[in-house]
């Protein structure tokens, strides 16, 4: 690899022509989502327990160096960059990364995006927009006060509302992820279409995932969404098409609506062939799969020198044990999670 270095902006030099990063099965990786945070205002009873123990704020990367982090994978070929947690704008001084990544759109980065839960919006949504972005996703499983007490367990609906108003009338584009929960809310996903497509807004559907230790049993929670496909299709004319946005998401139109709905099947359809993305978390460890438990320590380079040639070279080499698929398994006979770690560490 050629070593000329330029800088970008306050950030430390980077490689001008970083080698892209292609992983085993011939994927390049152009999508990179970084959890700036595992805390979160919720306590969502399929994400975490109620009485959560987070990671000592030592232990957290800066924001410049998540910063530092998330340039370099800018010059290796990442396109799209998803803020995620936790909650990602209960981090203290969040839009400062939000402002530096959102300069580099036009300059590599073609996209930055943000999935949150809605409660901090209403004060962040206009800075969001003023700093470059145009998506984000919202999490929203019931439109139900009281429901969404019961399984957001802190979250106060009113103001997720008042959150989505915020950011629609700033100009962000919103999609509602929901978490499909057997015997909680699947009678209301035809409602929920209905309001999502009413206001401009994509829905998506997501299965449950086995990850992390919470206080249910998960095989109680579990909803196949070919199921819940199959429910829709008795009230509404679905038809796949080729939409994407850079996930997981496979798309459908709702004649009745016009809007359109996504299916997100970690469980009943393994989605891994397409694969484009990885993860970063706050320490600066890079999950090459959500699935898997195999990491890279990234801190360790990042702060060995201002030179990110270590950084580049762990990159690498982290590419390299890039899995071909997830294996979400639920030990039912423990009632144990695939995965150990919660997804507020990853940020799904």
């Amino acid at each position: 690899m050629n070593s000329h270095v330029g800088t970008i902006g306050n950030a430390s030099p980077l490689v001008a022509d970083a080698d892209p990063m292609i992983d085993p099965f011939g994927r390049a990786v152009t999508y990179l989502r970084v959890s700036v945070t595992d805390r979160c205002d919720f306590r969502c009873t399929y994400c975490m327990a109620e009485n959560m123990t987070f990671l000592p704020k030592k232990d957290l990367l800066t924001l410049e160096e998540l910063n530092r982090l998330c340039s370099a994978f800018i010059a290796k070929g990442v396109r799209k960059i998803r803020l995620t947690g936790g909650e990602p704008l209960v981090r203290k001084n969040i839009m400062f990364l939000v402002r530096e990544l959102g300069k580099r759109i036009g300059s590599g980065l073609e996209e930055l995006t943000l999935t949150t839960n809605g409660s901090q919006l209403a004060r962040h949504a206009e800075e969001l927009y003023d700093c470059g972005v145009r998506r984000i996703n919202v999490s929203l499983d019931t439109l139900d006060p009281d429901k969404f007490r019961k399984i957001t367990r802190w979250g106060d609906f009113a103001k997720v509302m008042d959150g989505i108003d915020a950011a629609q009338k700033a100009g962000l584009k919103i999609k509602l992820n929901a978490v499909a929960l057997k015997d909680f809310n699947a009678a209301e996903i035809p409602d929920m279409l209905r309001f999502a497509h009413g206001r401009g807004m994509d829905l998506t559907v997501i299965e449950t995932m086995p990850m992390g230790e919470i206080d249910e049993d998960r095989t109680d929670q579990y909803l196949p969404l070919s199921e819940l496909r199959a429910d829709l299709e008795r009230q509404f004319t679905l038809t796949d098409i080729a939409y994407k946005t850079g996930g997981p998401a496979r798309y459908v139109e709702i004649a009745e609506t016009g809007g359109r709905l996504g299916f997100i099947t970690p469980m009943t359809h393994n989605f891994c062939e397409s694969c484009n993305r990885v993860r970063l978390t706050c320490t600066g460890t890079l999950y090459m799969c959500l699935g898997q438990n195999d990491a890279a320590d990234l801190r360790s380079a990042l702060r060995a020198t201002q030179d990110d040639s270590l950084v580049y070279a762990a990159i690498d080499e982290a590419i390299t044990r890039k899995p071909k698929g997830h294996d979400f398994i639920i030990d039912r006979t423990h009632n144990r999670p695939a995965v150990a770690r919660h997804m507020s560490v990853t940020g799904g």
